[in-house]
This record gives C-alpha cells, structure tokens and sequence, in this order.
C-alpha cells in the first residue's frame, strides 16, 4: 500500500506541476492523523526556491500558481480522490495544514488484512521480491581452538536473522562459516598444550565443555610466552609452519583440537536454531588466496621486506601485509581467497560479511584488492558491521584467558529465568533464555554496540523478547479456551462499531508486511523488533481493556486474538526467537 500511494501521488504531482520528486511516506505517530502521511505539497514548494532555469522554470510558475503549500495540498487530494484512489480502500485522504496529506485506510480495507493474516498464516509478511536471487549470508566465524565468545554470538544471531529475514523475500539463501583452523592463534595453542602443566591431564576424561575451556587456557598460555619468551616465540613459529605443511608431528594434536572445537561449536548452534549450508577453512582458502596474491605482485601488490603488501594508501586506506617474510599467506590473503571459493560453490548475487565494527578498516582493504582482480566479486560483496556486547563484568580478552563466553550468557540468562519464573518447564526455559539473549542484541540498531542488562532482557514488562514471547503465549490461553468450549472461529464479520483499540490494532496488522520488507532493505531487525513491541503494546491493552470470550463482538475478537498471535509467531521466527504456546 505504502508503494501504490507513493507512485499514484508522484504521478499527480508530475501532473500539476511537471517536476518528479522522491515521495516521503510516514506513519503519523497521532493515529487520529490516519495510517499514512506526505508532507509533498511543502516539499515541492521548498524546491521551487531552488534556481535551476533548464529545469524548474515552468515547474516554478506552476507551483506558485498555488498561494500555500495546503492550496497545493487540496488539489493533489482532490486528483487522488477523483481519478486514482481505489475505491473502499481509504476511509478518507485529506489535507492539513500546514500542507501534509493524511490517508486513512478504511476498516473494511483493514479487515480485509485480517483475512489474509488467517489464511496466508506463518506465510504472512512474505514475499516474492527477491525470487531466484542468491545471497550468501557469512557469519559467526569462530576460531578453533579458541573459545566461542560472546562477540561470535552476537555475530551468530545477527546472521540468522538477516538470513530469515532475506529468505522470507524469496531469495536462496546460503548460511557459511568461515574458521581459522590454521594460523599463529593455533601455533599458539599447540605450544600451551605441549608446555604447560595442561600436558599432563587427561583430556579424553573431561567434558567436551572442559576441553574447550582447556583449549582456551593454552591459548592464552601460548599468547603470554609469544609475547614475552624470544625462545617461545621462535618455537611458536616453527610450529605455524609445520601445521602449514602437515607435518606428523603435530597433525595428531592438531587434528584432536581441531574437532573438539568444531564439535562445540555445532552443540551451540543447535541451541540457536542456525544450520550452516557449508563450512570454510583458512587452511582451504589460504591456497587459493596466495596463488591469488602471487600472481599479481608488481600488478596490486608489491614486495617489501621479504613480505608481500597492498599499498593502500594509494588508496586512503591501510598498507596491508599479504604474504609474510616466511612466505605464508596471513589473514587478508586468506579472506582474498574465500571469495573465488564460496562463489565456485555457490555463484552469488550478493555476499554478505558479517563481523564487528572493528573490522571495518581491514574489510575496506580486502575488498579494494578484490576488486582491483575480480571486480565482479567486488562489487557483489557486503561487509556489514556490527557492534560488541559490553557486560559489567568487564572487558572480555582471549589473549589474557578472561573469555565471556557466548554459552555463559545464554546458561546466566536461563539461570535468571528459572529464579525469576520458577513455574517454567525446561523446554520453555530454554526458548525464553534464548529469546531474552537474541532480542536484547537485535533490538538496537546493528552497528551500535550492546550495553547487555540481565533484569532488562528478560522481563516479562518490558522491550524484551520474553515479553513477547509471553504476549504470543496469552493469545493462545486465549484461544484455547475457545477450544475447551468446543466452539470454532467463523468467517470474519464485524457489523457493530469498532473500538478504538481494536481500529489500532488492524492498523498494526497492516503495517506488518512493509515492516518486514523494510528490515529487509535497510538490514535493520530493528525495526521488526519495535513493530513487534509496539504490537504486544497494543494487544495487552485492548486485553485488560475489554472482554473477549464474553462480549457480544466474541467471534471479531477471537479472530484479531489469532490474527495478532500469528503475526507475533511470525515475527519472532524471523528474529530467530521461538513462541512457546504456554508461559
């Protein structure tokens, strides 16, 4: 509805005063102001100040034709009126002053989307924008051999929904994961594990949780002795590159650390509902990555001190390493190689990145060497940046061992749930952790970081995911005492006059779809979390306000209950969030 009104206005417009303007549709926050409104007519009389002669003199005369911007107003709604708007679909189109126009969908119109929430059910808010177009979606990246902390679970939840999300459009969505199972950071590990007193214990008695927290503590034993033992350091080295060639004096400990790691990487993903479609190596891309790098030295990249680089400041931007003096290709060389391979595999029309923000700049240099080799590649690749989580136990560091793992946040808000709501089972208990932890990242805007509080997350009042996971719960008691009197929903009829709760509650089930499909463009969940809060808003309050399986308009509100309840399902899906019937 949002695009018909915009292109019927643009033509009006063109029509009245020959000039072509971008449109600026918004919801008036006064719901009394109508479901759409354009502040056009004073925007066109704000350009007609513009000197431009070639192109605006007539337009100019035409529009001072008009005393006011409301003059202007009147005239394009009583074209709209007239010629263009369909029939039934608006109560009324009017113009205000100072020179807005209001559209207010009819309730016949409004009810009409009921009908469809009904009958399209967890299909609602789909489309078919993006049919046939490939997208990959990369995202979480954690190391091997290194503990899955909470910035890699920020990562995780952030890709999965922007995944759903893109799916929903209709678009073939790949989710990968790209894992540093080669590099200093593993070299790193190995020396932990063969030099600390770790060595001794017997790891294939722990846990796989205790191994991976072993992984984690050798890895930050081997970080100290790199940083601070020139002999360790030399050590560290000779390691990185043994793992490089696949020697068998390091594969079988290697080989061992290496599927811990994965192993429980995968039990946490199960946990947040993503299943990868493929999983990349840096010790698979790096081949490709240093082929790449070598055959364009004196063409993007030059030699320097035994290295290979990216002159970036060519550029305005960093000087990059590529090939190390020890001719191994590093991390940019790596993510050089990845494109060519993912698209090898899957041949995309969009790749999108997904890290923190504080690798913004190094993106910035991978993708301009891309696109000085493959600028097809280039041009198709997207890193989107992400905030970090803050908690107020500190900052968190893989390098001194105080890790924040991604699990520990997800079992602390569980743990607070089942303190807090002792009447909850297990399963919900988890769904609701979950939610808590997923809606609490997703609900500010993606590149902004997370100031994490427990008490807020996972409130049962607040702008959080349990609270809407709880809204969704209160529509089915709601309909399964419908159940329990052996009654069925009929056909949606609505003959007495609306509440004004109710009214506001199909202008929110309108709104649903756009909202989708601007998260969408915009990769902004954001948007879809506040439409969602401001939703359970509005379903609470007309709950406490009025009757529903004893008022005389008993089938209506049965219907908006179930309409607003799947809609809420709808929604939490997408964000990546389960709706538990009962709470």
């Amino acid at each position: 509805m949002k695009g018909q009104i915009a292109a019927e206005v643009k033509k009006v417009v063109k029509e009245l005063t020959g000039i072509e303007i971008e449109l600026s549709l918004e919801h008036p926050k006064d719901e009394r102001h109508g479901d759409y409104s354009s502040n056009i007519a004073m925007a066109l009389f704000q350009k007609s100040e513009i000197r431009n002669p070639k192109s605006e003199t007539n337009s100019k005369s035409q529009i001072r034709k008009y005393k006011t911007p409301l003059d202007l107003a009147k005239e394009i709604v009583n074209i709209l009126n007239t010629l263009y708007l369909i029939p039934n679909t608006f109560s009324r189109v009017e113009a205000v002053a100072p020179g807005f126009i209001n559209f207010c969908l009819s309730e016949e119109y409004l009810l009409n989307d009921v009908k469809l929430v009904l009958g399209e059910k967890d299909r609602y808010g789909a489309s078919e924008k993006d049919k046939n177009k490939k997208i990959i979606v990369e995202f979480t990246d954690p190391n091997p051999f290194k503990e899955f902390h909470i910035g890699h679970l920020y990562s995780n939840v952030v890709g999965e929904t922007l995944s759903r999300l893109l799916e929903s459009q209709g678009a073939n969505v790949w989710r990968v994961c790209y894992q540093g199972d080669v590099g200093l950071h593993v070299a790193k590990t190995l020396y932990g594990i063969k030099n600390h007193e770790l060595r001794i214990m017997n790891y294939e008695t722990k846990s796989l949780a205790e191994k991976v927290k072993l992984l984690g503590q050798a890895y930050a034993f081997g970080v100290k002795a790199y940083e601070e033992n020139e002999e360790a350091k030399r050590e560290i080295a000779e390691l990185n590159k043994k793992i490089y060639d696949k020697e068998k004096a390091v594969t079988a400990l290697y080989e061992k650390g290496r599927q811990w790691s994965l192993e429980y990487f995968d039990s946490i993903y199960k946990r947040l509902g993503t299943e990868f479609k493929r999983f990349y190596f840096e010790s698979e891309s790096g081949k490709t990555g240093l082929e790449i790098v070598k055959k364009n030295i004196g063409k993007v990249f030059e030699e320097s001190d035994g290295a290979v680089v990216f002159p970036g400041e060519k550029y305005g931007l960093h000087t990059r390493v590529f090939i190390n003096s020890l001719g191994l290709p590093t991390y940019e060389a790596k993510d050089l190689g990845l494109a060519p391979t993912k698209y090898k595999d899957f041949p995309y029309d969009l790749s999108i990145i997904i890290t923190a923000h504080e690798q913004s700049g190094y993106f910035k240099v991978v993708i301009k060497a891309l696109s000085l080799i493959e600028p097809e590649l280039a041009r198709k690749t997207k890193h989107l940046a992400h905030g970090v989580v803050r908690l107020p136990t500190g900052k968190m560091s893989s390098r001194t061992g105080k890790v924040i793992t991604g699990e520990w946040l997800l079992d602390e808000a569980k743990r607070k749930i089942k303190s807090s709501f002792k009447e909850m089972d297990d399963q919900v208990e988890e769904q609701v952790a979950i939610g808590a932890v997923k809606y609490a990242l997703l609900k500010s805007g993606i590149g902004r970081d997370i100031a994490f509080d427990f008490n807020e997350s996972i409130s049962l009042e607040g702008n959080s995911g349990p609270y809407l996971q709880y809204t969704f719960a209160r529509t089915q008691s709601v309909l399964a005492k419908l159940k329990t009197q052996n009654s069925k929903l009929k056909t949606l009829t609505q003959n007495s006059k609306l509440e004004p709760e109710e009214v506001s509650l199909l202008r929110s089930i309108h709104r649903f779809p756009e909202v989708v499909g601007e998260a969408v463009e915009n990769f902004a969940p954001n948007l879809l979390c506040n439409y969602l809060f401001d939703l359970a808003q509005k379903f609470n309050f007309f709950y406490q306000k009025h009757q529903i399986i004893e008022s005389e308009s008993k089938e209506f509100r049965l219907v908006l209950t179930q309409a607003v309840g799947q809609i809420i399902k709808n929604g939490l899906y997408l964000l990546g969030i389960q709706a538990p019937e009962r709470m």
